[in-house]
């Protein structure tokens, strides 16, 4: 069972944390409780003393539990659980702010958060919440979206928190989902890599990394370790005891990398979007003009293939690879899978209008060996993330 730390803050839905918390107990979880000042004035700290038989977090400077007690509490945490979630800790959450207890608790928790959101339909609807709840999403926390229903103020409208009983079934869910790649190793490639002209220029590509980064938090989620080899991205990489981060710049570098990694990994997920190409020659000085100059040609090598050179090598490792086309996605993607030794392939039509580089949705559809290619909806790159770490867990599972 897990060690769960429930944050109460300032809402009339904070009596209800009352009966997550004897749920919880009553499902085999340690559970602790912190209040932050306006949760306070909804439920007494006694009674979740009174629940729980620890003491409540709700000043920084408590003596009872250490002398660093939101530290000590994030350590002990496995899951971080916030309910009721008013729009002023959303935003302390979201903007990093740890100005109380709570809040600095939160800051320095590295286990899974969920948060149960609740409060009138105007804050809720306020764009400044949607936009930290869309910061929150990003980073990885959990979001139980309150219902409609009827509210304090007498009136019907969103913002009315999910019922207990939900609340407890979607921490049983995320739990179990937290452990089915216990004790796995991923390596996880992401952002595009660069092969360099002279020492201002280089050939890219337009990959933001979002995507690999999206699989990394899916199996930290899932429980995995993960290595990471990230080139060229756009987006913050996570922070976790379980994750192993390594920055590369060029094609050959990020081959290195993976070819070290892989003989204890348990499966990989090539997500970057690697150079086929580079320069036959580096100029170690600025290549400039020259004066009459209409044209400039570079010669270009072929890179060596990292998805096809660790799919030649794998033993027992889960191998999924990803193929980024513009026309003939299918025909591209089966060919892969083929040459490759992949056990999966995952293609997206870049060309695509809210799939591909840079945005936040993808549409892709998955190849293996064994099955007809399954095309999935258009859906966030987090929620494309889950899935294919779902897949790798039922096949490693095997």
């Amino acid at each position: 069972m897990a060690k769960i730390a429930v944050y109460v803050s300032g809402s009339v839905a904070a009596f209800k944390a009352v009966s997550v918390v004897r749920q919880l107990q009553k499902a085999g979880h340690q559970v602790r409780v912190g209040l932050t000042a306006a949760g306070a004035k909804f439920v007494s700290p006694t009674t979740f003393c009174a629940l729980t038989h620890t003491p409540v977090l709700v000043d920084l400077w408590q003596g009872d539990q250490g002398p660093v007690p939101h530290i000590e509490w994030a350590d002990w945490t496995d899951l971080a659980l916030v309910v009721p979630a008013s729009a002023d800790l959303l935003a302390k959450m979201a903007q990093g702010i740890a100005d109380d207890a709570v809040s600095a608790a939160l800051l320095a928790t590295s286990a899974p958060i969920m948060v149960a959101p609740a409060m009138n339909t105007h804050m809720w609807e306020n764009p400044a919440t949607q936009r930290n709840l869309a910061q929150l999403a990003a980073d990885g926390k959990q979001i139980l979206t309150p219902t409609t229903g009827m509210l304090a103020e007498g009136y019907a409208g969103k913002g009315r928190m999910v019922e207990p009983a939900e609340i407890v079934t979607a921490v049983t869910t995320f739990l179990t989902a937290s452990t089915r790649l216990a004790n796995r190793h991923l390596l996880v490639t992401a952002g595009g890599t660069r092969e360099p002209l002279d020492p201002v220029r280089y050939i890219g590509n337009r990959s933001s990394g979002k995507m690999g980064v999206a699989i990394v938090k899916a199996a930290l989620a899932a429980g995995a370790k993960v290595t990471l080899i990230a080139g060229s991205v756009q987006v913050a990489l996570p922070i976790h005891p379980r994750l192993t981060v390594q920055r590369v710049t060029t094609t050959a570098e990020m081959l290195a990398a993976a070819q070290a990694a892989f003989p204890t990994v348990d499966a990989v997920v090539m997500a970057a979007a690697v150079a086929d190409f580079r320069p036959a020659t580096i100029s170690d000085q600025k290549i400039k003009k020259q004066a009459g100059q209409e044209a400039f040609t570079v010669q270009l090598v072929k890179n060596p293939d990292i998805l096809a050179t660790l799919g030649a090598k794998k033993t027992t490792q889960v191998i999924m690879g990803f193929a980024a086309e513009t026309n003939d996605l299918l025909a591209h993607a089966k060919e892969k899978l083929a040459k490759k030794h992949a056990d999966y392939i995952v293609a997206n039509d870049v060309s695509q209008a809210g799939s591909g580089f840079g945005v936040a949705t993808d549409q892709v559809t998955i190849l293996t060996p064994d099955q007809a290619p399954q095309a999935w909806p258009l859906l966030t790159k987090q929620e494309v993330g889950h899935r294919l770490v779902a897949l790798l867990a039922a096949r490693l599972a095997k």
